[in-house]
């Protein structure tokens, strides 16, 4: 009796395992990253043209990345009057959530004063 022959594997099924099995990215991997940094330069893009801050640099001879609760202080440090939070979440970008929380940290620590409610002014 003669043992029946299988279906034989062709090259394209072994590179496609060797590929998946040592996590070789694929032409349509890559293209895919291309599209999120696109998509992150121009959010960064949009940031800085609409009067937000650049994530390094801008404050002074700092050498280390500008932090989201340096960049909230700033923005109140600069206003003379004070800020209120529709203003300071307008020239950050950053969502309620977040400069709540960085508000909340900044008076605890005694760097910021509520003028009124709602109002923050550099201590």
């Amino acid at each position: 009796m003669s043992r029946k022959r299988g279906k034989g594997i062709s090259f394209d099924a072994m590179v496609k395992f060797f590929m998946q099995n040592y996590n070789i990215p694929t032409k349509k991997d890559v293209e895919r990253i291309m599209a999120k940094l696109d998509r992150l330069e121009n959010l960064i893009m949009a940031g800085m043209a609409s009067g937000g801050y650049p994530l390094t640099g801008k404050m002074g001879d700092r050498k280390t990345a500008v932090t989201a609760v340096d960049m909230v202080f700033e923005t109140i440090k600069r206003s003379r009057q004070g800020m209120g939070f529709a203003d300071i979440q307008a020239k950050t970008g950053f969502g309620e959530k977040k400069i709540r929380n960085i508000i909340f940290r900044l008076n605890k620590i005694g760097k910021i004063k509520r003028k009124s409610r709602g109002i923050y002014i550099a201590a």
